[in-house]
């Protein structure tokens, strides 16, 4: 009896007719990322469970509902990573890197696993493209976080996205708004769901991220964490503030942005689409973690970082009608009749794909017209047939697949005479220039 493999619930497979799209998102983020001065990172897909408890937050959706925990062999409890910045911050410790000058700033594509209900842009397994800044308090850090993920989008082509910033304060200032928290969810204690209840004596803040519509709808009607921060935190974000319009970067300040992690201090903010289609949707959360390198056991350092959903910018740009760049084509499709025929094709191919160009040669031994027909069907640009006549005139045909033109190139040659003829296509296609200049004397 076959056995019915499917993927698990809440994957999905990325083919090729997508992954285009993929990569070239990915490429914008670290191109992006580097004019901004920030390198890449890659950290391991599992660490241990303790490093996401102690950042994450223990009364946090991620930590009590949502993380993929398991023993390994040696008994030791491990955890798929939720999120990114933990283990961040555990290289930044394990490697020294807080020895080298700061501010260290990092960044990465990661993957992340969460257990939650599968939707449009949530799936168990997503992606995200990250950035952390360590070692600087000032705001100025917070503001260049986030002009990197502006210029990120306005690199994309996606314009109907809104900046949303808070300040959710220090531990200290916190402290009077916990209280303030306490005093209004115990008036409508009765009405909380149980994970809320849990919640109200250890980190009632949380009770403002739970995704229950009654908690939610509560939660309308809460204090407000602005009137609580303290007069540095007030100053902290006055001048984020002044630094954002400095930049041209228009905000709005929504005072019920807290983010669903525990170490969020001072500034949060969040990146929403304003498109139809989307609207609503966060493609980009961060802000500032100033405590979380000390909890992990370094040295008090400040902290600000960001991260973006892959899926959910993707779904935001196809549903925009951003335009992506065309797949890259099959440039030259080698045509072959015979073992002779085959060994030639062997040595141009391996000439051209050396300069980079995309080239296909027949492995399944398809007769001359099949080879043809695959040739179209894969969208080649050019088509060379080599047979016993080419090899003994040295001469062969190459054929334009779009409008059928033939062009004679010499094999000796082939590789210096395909890239003129590609020259001379562009040129009646675009306009004169000099051909030479691009090819240099021959």
């Amino acid at each position: 009896m076959a056995v019915s493999i499917k993927a698990i619930k809440g994957t999905k497979d990325t083919l090729p007719n997508e992954s285009y799209k993929i990569q070239y998102i990915e490429q914008a983020a670290l191109s992006t990322a580097q004019t901004y001065g920030f390198h890449e990172m890659r950290t391991p897909v599992f660490e241990y469970t303790e490093l996401f408890d102690r950042s994450v937050g223990e009364t946090t959706d991620v930590v009590q509902k949502e993380m993929y925990t398991f023993n390994d062999k040696g008994e030791r409890s491990i955890t798929l990573r939720p999120e990114g910045t933990a283990g961040a911050v555990r290289a930044f410790l394990e490697h020294g890197l807080f020895n080298e000058p700061l501010p260290q700033k990092i960044c990465y594509l990661t993957s992340c696993y969460r257990y939650e209900k599968p939707q449009a842009g949530r799936l168990r397994e997503f992606h995200q493209f990250g950035i952390e800044c360590f070692g600087s308090a000032s705001p100025l850090a917070d503001s260049e976080v986030i002009a990197l993920a502006k210029s990120y989008f306005d690199f994309l082509g996606i314009e109907e996205l809104a900046l949303e910033i808070n300040s959710i304060g220090c531990p200290e200032c916190r402290k009077k708004y916990s209280e303030a928290l306490k005093a209004y969810f115990e008036s409508r204690k009765g009405e909380l769901c149980e994970t809320c209840l849990s919640r109200l004596d250890r980190n009632p803040m949380r009770i403002l991220d739970c995704k229950s519509p009654v908690c939610s709808e509560i939660a309308e009607g809460a204090p407000v964490v602005l009137d609580f921060i303290c007069d540095d935190c007030r100053e902290h974000f006055e001048k984020l503030k002044t630094y954002l319009e400095a930049l041209g970067i228009e905000y709005t300040v929504n005072p019920r942005i807290v983010r669903g992690l525990d170490y969020y201090t001072r500034t949060v903010f969040e990146f929403v689409s304003k498109a139809e289609k989307t609207k609503g949707l966060v493609l980009c959360g961060g802000g500032r973690y100033d405590g979380l390198v000390e909890e992990l056991g370094g040295a008090s350092t400040p902290a600000c970082g960001l991260a973006i959903g892959l899926e959910r910018l993707l779904i935001v740009m196809e549903e925009s009608g951003v335009s992506f760049p065309e797949a890259p084509a099959c440039n030259l499709s080698i045509v072959t009749a015979g073992e002779k025929a085959i060994l030639e094709a062997l040595r141009i191919s391996a000439d051209l794909r050396a300069q980079g160009y995309n080239i296909n040669i027949d492995t399944f031994g398809r007769s001359i017209k099949a080879q043809m027909k695959y040739a179209n069907k894969i969208g080649s640009e050019y088509t060379v047939v080599l047979g016993d006549n080419e090899l003994e005139s040295g001469v062969a045909k190459l054929k334009c697949m779009a409008d059928g033109t033939e062009t004679e190139v010499s094999l000796a040659d082939f590789d210096t005479e395909f890239e003129r003829t590609v020259i001379n296509k562009t040129v009646a296609d675009f306009g004169d220039f000099d051909i030479n200049a691009l090819l240099g004397a021959q």
